[in-house]
């Protein structure tokens, strides 16, 4: 019987909390309020109990849940084993340079509090990590067509550089002060 699911239709009261919890935790967002590590202990908890609600009988040994509950999950060999770094190993960047343990972030940020900053982390020895674009892909295959298409207008422009159009009557810069003095259609030599 180990690990068989419960008779009782206990999704819908999961679920259910589930919402809630997702309610809270937005409401924390928008009040600024910092994740604790009671917090994270107490969501675990919860979701233990939700766990222990639908599998009375308790999970089997090879479940990822149960040995995520006992931090005994073997990532080794799997992609997110990769993103895994232990905290000695751990190193903090921002803005290119490395933030020592030793030292506060107000040495580094300053001693305003709304200051918002991305730290990433890296693995001692590999460096500064990678920086992110300025502009996204997208955005920089809209600016390559927009450039493209400009480029070939001004080539359509530099084609379209007829100029027998300026000796016609329309095209004469003096043709209005011209027809104000009345002197149109003068010719000075004899006929």
């Amino acid at each position: 019987m180990n690990g068989l699911k419960n008779v009782y239709l206990a999704g819908a009261q999961c679920s259910r909390r589930m919402k809630l919890d997702e309610e809270m935790v937005m409401k924390q967002v928008q009040a600024n309020v910092c994740v604790t590590m009671e917090m994270v202990k107490d969501a675990l908890d919860q979701l233990r109990g939700a766990v222990m609600i639908v599998y009375p009988m308790g999970l089997p040994p090879y479940d990822p849940v149960r040995m995520e509950f006992e931090n005994k999950e073997d990532l080794s060999g799997t992609q997110a084993g990769l993103q895994i770094i232990d905290e000695s190993e751990a190193q903090m960047w921002w803005a290119a340079k490395e933030l020592k343990r030793t030292q506060k972030l107000s040495d580094y940020v300053g001693k305003n509090e709304k200051t918002k900053i991305i730290v990433k982390l890296q693995q001692k020895g590999q460096g500064a990590p990678a920086r992110e674009p300025v502009i996204s892909n997208e955005e920089q295959k809209q600016m390559m067509l927009y450039y493209y298409k400009r480029q070939e207008e001004l080539k359509k422009l530099e084609e379209n550089d007829d100029d027998s159009c300026l000796d016609s009557t329309w095209a004469d810069n003096t043709a209005l002060k011209k027809h104000f003095h009345g002197v149109k259609d003068i010719k000075w030599r004899p006929r």
